[in-house]
């Protein structure tokens, strides 16, 4: 039986073909975008919300935490000498935290905090500075007994204009369906 001999043109063709499927394989295995939860909570209320964002969005879960944790006397901030107190009154204060997880995978970062003097708690300055946020989508969550997010998210704007920081919630009341809306914007 003869073989026909193919044309460089039709040899460039098959070739084309199946290099059109490889990339089209490689593109189906890409690493599908990932997104984290990462929150620092001191009375247990944040980790709740943090709890029920990973919960309702299927994403992962990291706790930002205190090489030393904090006590009651730490979060006391009637004592201007407590930790909290001194901590806040100081603008370059960073407490020291725990390791970090490795960030590489996630490409969105949903990062809650209780809001203290108005704004983010210092140990949230602590792990910005400890991670590489490039290029990371930061959304900012929080809860308060009466002060609002908005001039948090702000001071994190202006502290690390570097990074992409997204319009932030107060979720102090919040039900599974509020929380959908608002992870789908």
């Amino acid at each position: 039986m003869c073989k026909k001999l193919c044309t460089f043109a039709e040899i460039m063709k098959c070739f084309m073909k199946k290099l059109v499927f490889f990339f089209a394989v490689m593109g189906a295995m890409t690493v599908q975008a990932k997104t984290l939860v990462a929150y620092f909570s001191a009375t247990g209320r944040t980790k709740a919300v943090a709890q029920d964002i990973t919960r309702v969005g299927g994403y992962d879960l990291w706790e930002i935490e205190a090489y030393e944790p904090y006590t009651a006397d730490d979060l006391n901030w009637r004592n201007r000498q407590s930790r909290s107190s001194v901590e806040m009154a100081d603008s370059t204060e960073r407490p020291t935290i725990r390791i970090c997880t490795d960030l590489r995978p996630y490409d969105t970062i949903y990062l809650g905090f209780p809001v203290w003097w108005g704004i983010c708690p210092r140990i949230i300055q602590s792990w910005v500075e400890n991670n590489i946020l490039d290029g990371k989508v930061l959304v900012p969550f929080a809860t308060s007994g009466s002060s609002p997010i908005e001039p948090a998210v702000e001071f994190l704007r202006n502290t690390y204009p570097e990074y992409n920081w997204q319009d932030g919630k107060l979720l102090n009341d919040y039900t599974d369906d509020t929380l959908r809306t608002w992870l789908a914007r």
